[in-house]
């Protein structure tokens, strides 16, 4: 052993102890818990402001990520260059992040997919990250030495909007760890205005801000979890992936996934469904295919066999792929530099204490700024004011320190105002204007007034926090993508709907009354009746669902989906047992009482060049409309039941060049809806006349008469173009609804609002 050497004995268990301390605060504070202030980590906190500090605004063309990230390395962050590339990839990532802080430009990975290479890709600043940074020249935060003392960097960004709510986070430190949601900017900021006005509640709060809003949308389907970390700190949520049932071809289904839940690719869902196939734990799907892309974003069709509900396939799939997945929620952010678990009241009442102390830092930076260019505008007016008796002081001093004393002397201005004057070009000197220093001085007095009033009034302070809010939200907030559905949306029924323009769907019962075209309900085994008298009675497990009727322009027409080529589907009906009876506009009538076993059947023989107009199941009475405007009501047990394919019976007397153009079976409680047009069907300025007639109204007749006249023609108006039965006595345009009252039943009618396309 040598003199220099010197060995000390210590504890290891003792040692151990301090140096795992020691790694634990390193990790917890300087790398894996974002601070609950900005909601930044210090590397992503070190990547934004040495963005700022390079110039790299929107405003400016994108730089190589790999001289941001030498940059950080070699001023801020002393660790490997691929954990800085790895953190600003992410800060880039639009699947990753709500508010994306780094506009990249180049490949920065998918889901399924890693990033290019940091020295392919390039990377500026984004406007959140702008709204990060904003003003942290105007003493809004601390500065602390970066790791050799020989720089300095941000303790915290003054932060414009509370990022840890709206992008969230996650890391993994000693004995804990952090999982926050991301959240909608806009909601977050209505939520955080509440906090800030003290009038609030966790149920006031949840009523601006009902859950989290994740990048790639899908469907919350827990809202207790919610419910529960906003309260707690601690929860958990289902999502789901966001799936449509649509018509692949013809009459196969298909299941087209457009949303997924956060963080889950198109691959993962694609390699779970042929591990759940391959393992025949599922059944009932054909093929997997992944229609992806930058232009027409998620598309994974999943095609379902004939003859399987693809809504029970969806239900073994949300179980067993991760097309829903659960999301466990820890609100763990440092506050004060230590680790604390929190409710969503809490993290923004951390982040409204941040913005006043920015905010009031910030005014008193920019109120000793005021004050100091008042001071010297005031000298400026007194040397513009003598500017030939300050040049001749100037002139004849020896030395600059000879001229400030004397300016100081002779015009009682302070030091720093003399060396301002002497500080400027004697041209600059000569052209200032005594006016338009005078304004400056006003300008500059009123700016103080103003922000000494911000700091003695706490009122004011807050109303000046609320209006950055709402500026901020206005200029960055987008729309909620993900939909939060309560249990009731869960366990709702669909019911089998037939709209006006020809599409058939199952969809929620309160979906299928909305305003414009309706739906019609269909209760009952469904069957299709066409203008050629075809019946094809339909399976309710081949109907494509939908959650409203906003959803019907991407569903089939019932034609389409029967693939019909040469006919129309006039009538879909439910059968309940009743007889069904149709009419064609010949005016020939028939009732069958019993489905044939068959899916497709000839229902009906039809005379050369007639065809069926309606059809619907039986009721009291039958009712024929013509175009020439006569009505018939007759008993509906007029007219016998009659077996396949038999021609049916006359049911109304037409005149010539008459033909039925409407015809339903009703009751005295319903009503008859009919508008006219001119006879060419070209209606100009207007759409008709409508109008509205109570069936009980209308005399009943006996079968193979004319019947009566059931609305007048007016000067304008030669034919009807639209008999239908109605139960509210409403016409129904493609986007609006026209109420009439019932009038008299050979009355000329009143104008519509619109051409009528169906009645409710």
């Amino acid at each position: 052993m040598t003199n220099s050497e010197r060995i000390t004995d210590i504890d290891v268990t003792a040692e151990m102890q301090q140096s795992f301390l020691e790694y634990s605060y390193s990790v917890i504070y300087a790398r894996a818990l974002p601070d609950v202030r900005d909601g930044l980590k210090p590397v992503q906190r070190r990547i934004i402001h040495q963005m700022r500090d390079m110039g790299l605004l929107p405003s400016k063309g994108h730089v190589k990520s790999s001289r941001v990230v030498g940059d950080v390395m070699g001023k801020l962050h002393p660790h490997g260059d691929q954990a800085i590339y790895d953190a600003l990839v992410r800060l880039a990532q639009p699947f990753s992040m709500r508010l994306p802080l780094v506009d990249g430009h180049g490949n920065f990975g998918s889901l399924d997919d890693g990033p290019a290479a940091a020295r392919y890709t390039e990377a500026r600043m984004s406007q959140g990250s702008v709204a990060l940074t904003d003003e942290i020249e105007e003493d809004t935060v601390d500065f602390i030495p970066n790791y050799d003392s020989q720089l300095t960097e941000p303790s915290v960004l003054p932060a414009a909007f509370p990022n840890l709510l709206v992008n969230g986070a996650s890391g993994i430190a000693v004995g804990m760890a952090t999982s926050m949601p991301p959240h909608n900017l806009g909601e977050v900021t209505k939520a955080a205005i509440k906090v800030l006005q003290g009038n609030y509640s966790l149920k006031k709060i949840m009523q601006v801000l009902p859950g989290p809003d994740f990048p790639g949308g899908g469907i919350i389907t827990a809202v207790d979890g919610i419910q529960q970390a906003y309260e707690t700190g601690k929860g958990s949520l289902k999502v789901r992936a966001r799936v449509s049932i649509e018509t692949l071809s013809k009459r196969k289904l298909s299941l087209v996934v457009t949303e997924l839940p956060y963080q889950v690719g198109t691959e993962r869902v694609i390699e779970k469904i042929k591990d759940a196939v391959g393992s025949k734990k599922l059944s009932g799907i054909s093929d997997v295919q992944d229609y992806t892309d930058r232009k027409h974003g998620l598309r994974l069709v999943i095609e379902i066999k004939n003859g399987f509900d693809p809504q029970e396939v969806l239900e073994k799939l949300y179980k067993l792929t991760p097309l829903e997945e659960s999301f466990s929620i820890n609100n763990i952010a440092l506050v004060d530099g230590r680790p604390k678990t929190m409710g969503v009241i809490e993290l923004l009442e951390h982040f409204i204490e941040h913005r006043k102390d920015v905010s009031t830092r910030r005014t008193k930076f920019r109120l000793q700024k005021a004050i100091s260019r008042l001071h010297l505008v005031q000298g400026l007016e007194i040397a513009v004011l003598n500017i030939d008796e300050v040049i001749e002081l100037i002139r004849s001093a020896e030395t600059v320190s000879e001229a400030n004393q004397k300016l100081r002397d002779v015009f009682d201005l302070s030091e720093a105002q003399a060396e301002h004057i002497l500080e400027l070009r004697l041209r600059r000197l000569t052209r200032f204007s005594v006016i338009e220093l005078q304004n400056e001085s006003e300008t500059l007095r009123q700016q103080i007034e103003e922000f000494e009033s911000i700091l003695t009034h706490p009122e004011q302070l807050t109303e000046l926090v609320k209006g950055e809010l709402e500026q901020i939200s206005k200029q960055l907030a987008t729309p909620r993508r993900t939909q939060i559905r309560s249990a009731l949306d869960e366990t709702q029924e669909l019911i089998t709907s037939f709209s006006c323009d020809g599409k058939l769907v199952r969809m929620p019962e309160q979906q299928s009354n909305s305003s414009g075209c309706p739906t019609e309900t269909i209760i009952g085994e469904v069957i299709a009746i066409t203008q050629g008298g075809m019946l094809y009675k339909i399976n309710a497990i081949d109907i494509p669902p939908v959650e409203s009727s906003d959803q019907l322009g991407s569903i089939p027409t019932i034609n389409e989906f029967l693939e019909l080529a040469n006919d129309n589907v006039v009538a879909v009906v439910g059968h309940n047992g009743q007889p069904i009876a149709m009419a064609t506009a010949n005016g020939v009538v028939k009732r069958i009482s019993e489905l044939p076993e068959k899916d497709a059947v000839k229902v009906m023989t039809l005379s050369e060049g007639d065809k069926i107009v309606s059809a619907s199941e039986s009721k009291e009475f039958l009712l024929f409309v013509s175009k020439q405007g006569q009505g018939l009501k007759i008993e509906a047990n007029s007219v016998r039941t009659q077996g396949l394919p038999a021609s049916g019976m006359q049911g109304i007397k037409l005149a010539e060049n008459d033909e039925l153009i409407g015809f339903a079976s009703c009751s005295d409680e319903e009503f008859l809806l009919t508008a006219s047009e001119a006879g060419d069907g070209l209606l100009g300025a207007e759409f008709g006349k409508g109008k509205s007639t109570s069936i009980s109204e209308i005399p009943k007749k006996g079968r193979a008469t004319q019947g009566v006249k059931l609305q007048r023609f007016g000067k304008q108006e030669k034919q009807l173009y639209f008999a239908q039965v109605s139960t509210l006595g409403e016409f129904c345009f493609l986007d609006s609804r026209q109420k009439l009252e019932p009038s008299k039943r050979d009355s000329v009618g009143v104008g519509l609002d619109s051409r009528a396309v169906g009645a409710h």
